[in-house]
């Protein structure tokens, strides 16, 4: 997620001006090395974290825009609650860097094994939005043209609409672990129910998405740029 307006940013200004593979490729060569790097994707990682958090209960998700930031001293303290939720659980975070566009990286790490890929994945999130607006345009409190407009930026921070979007486009079940005070639990369904794979990220509370996996199975992936981090 990126920040314009908190004190908890850690966004980096040189990711907007930095040329990635999706920059330089046209679609059709993107969706086709994606398609078939997935296809020999396999998804132990989401069949075991499904079995050990399977005894969880979820609370209904409502798509929304980000409301408020919390403060300092309230984002810390929620860190620290996810962070001990991820200890008891056995889960582990690989981190994703924090320049704004965290879910789609950590969502391109999920669904592609490469948070390089963000930029394809908000594209067709963005897709997804503007093709099926009545889906999504009631839980969107300004002009949806508007927002479509600010989600197609790059760094501009995903929301739980974007969530929505994003489970619906690719057919995905998106499980997040988050900070929030009243529930551990999120599960993010495609609108008609079906889904073809599993999406495990952590949600620190209006902050920040990590990308999530078994304790000790956290993949190597080096970050260009800093993550987030207290």
């Amino acid at each position: 997620m990126a920040t314009n307006q908190s004190n908890l940013s850690a966004s980096s200004s040189s990711s907007a001006n930095t040329i990635s593979l999706s920059d330089i490729e046209d679609d059709h060569t993107i969706a086709q090395m994606l398609a078939n790097q997935n296809q020999n994707n396999n998804f132990e990682n989401e069949n075991h974290l499904a079995r050990r958090l399977s005894h969880l209960n979820s609370i209904p998700h409502t798509p929304r825009v980000i409301n408020d930031i919390p403060n300092p001293n309230d984002a810390t303290f929620d860190h620290n609650r996810l962070a001990e939720r991820l200890t008891t659980y056995g889960l582990a975070e690989l981190q994703i860097e924090g320049d704004g566009n965290c879910q789609f990286r950590a969502l391109a790490d999920q669904l592609f094994h490469n948070p390089e890929y963000h930029r394809h994945v908000r594209k067709q999130v963005v897709k997804q939005l503007k093709n099926f607006r009545k889906l999504y345009e009631s839980y969107v409190p300004m002009k949806y043209g508007d927002y479509l407009k600010k989600m197609k930026r790059n760094g501009e921070w995903g929301d739980h609409v974007t969530l929505q979007a994003a489970a619906d486009r690719f057919e995905a079940k998106i499980c997040l672990v988050t900070s929030f005070r009243e529930t551990c639990y999120i599960e993010i369904l495609p609108y008609d129910k079906k889904f073809s794979k599993e999406i495990w990220l952590s949600f620190w509370s209006e902050v920040h998405y990590n990308s999530l996996y078994d304790s000790g199975d956290v993949p190597t992936r080096l970050p260009r740029k800093k993550h987030w981090l207290f």
